[in-house]
């Protein structure tokens, strides 16, 4: 049912079916980059924040990690279930520029005026977000992180935990379960908090965010260009995972991965769709 469909109207059994979560045709552009900067930066809000109250309440890094990660995992879930069905939810140019590649490839998929709208949004948003938590918590509004992160293990850590947060994504849209994305998502960023010796940021406006505070959650601006490659690197592996993995005994149903959170329909089924 449409936003503009009466209750009880009767949807015709040939009408497009939406995957779940999937952005309604006319939800503007420019609503959906609001969708993207706020949500970003109340994602990276939520990390540097809860980093900054951990600190303050414990000097045992293993709790400051636990209630870290915590916050993360509930914010995310209730960001990507609010904002999912505006923009997809994405707050990642990785995830953008994975389904922006999936489209290329003749599936569904953001166009490339809407990625470069998007990613811009993302990274304005995570930089505004590690702000804002300065400034909740009586931090300096900008001061460049000191943490060091430019050690070959926590790249690849954050190879793994890309890797791992694309085949997610595109394997969820590829069976058709995206109404699990915001709990599946969540776990998965929380679990990587820990199974990765990056504590998985796995997104690169976030880690772009993330060199604006120097605090718990921070990272060192020398530190930034490895991480995103490392994050790109990481994409590209998950890509092929999906493709591997979630390979389709023939081509003449249509290879759509339906939505990130959701990846689109394409526009032969639909007028135009927008996490």
């Amino acid at each position: 049912m449409t936003a503009t469909q009466p209750v009880g109207t009767p949807i015709p059994a040939d009408a497009p079916r939406h995957a779940p979560g999937a952005t309604p045709p006319r939800t503007p552009l420019v609503a959906r980059a609001a969708a993207e900067l706020v949500g970003t930066a109340a994602l990276v809000a939520v990390v540097v924040g809860s980093g900054i109250q951990a600190t303050k309440l414990t000097q045992d890094v293993a709790l400051q990690l636990l209630a870290n990660s915590t916050a993360t995992v509930f914010g995310l879930g209730v960001l990507i279930t609010l904002l999912g069905p505006v923009s997809g939810a994405h707050f990642n140019p990785a995830v953008t520029l994975a389904e922006w590649w999936t489209a290329r490839r003749g599936g569904a998929g953001v166009t490339a005026r809407e990625l470069a709208v998007y990613v811009p949004s993302q990274i304005a948003g995570a930089i505004a977000g590690a702000i804002l938590a300065d400034a909740m918590f009586g931090e300096p509004l900008v001061k460049w992180s000191t943490h060091d992160r430019s050690a070959g293990n926590l790249l690849l850590g954050e190879l793994v935990a890309t890797a791992g947060l694309i085949l997610l994504i595109f394997g969820l849209a590829r069976t058709d379960r995206l109404r699990f994305a915001p709990v599946a998502v969540a776990s998965y960023i929380g679990a990587a908090y820990w199974f990765t010796s990056s504590t998985s940021f796995a997104n690169p406006a976030v880690t772009i965010g993330r060199a604006f505070t120097d605090t718990f959650a921070g990272i060192a601006p020398a530190s930034v260009p490895a991480f995103v490659g490392a994050q790109s690197a990481g994409a590209v592996v998950g890509l092929a995972l999906v493709a591997v993995i979630f390979m389709r005994a023939g081509t003449a149903r249509s290879d759509r991965p339906h939505s990130t959170f959701g990846l689109r329909r394409s526009s032969s089924t639909t007028s135009r769709q927008m996490p």
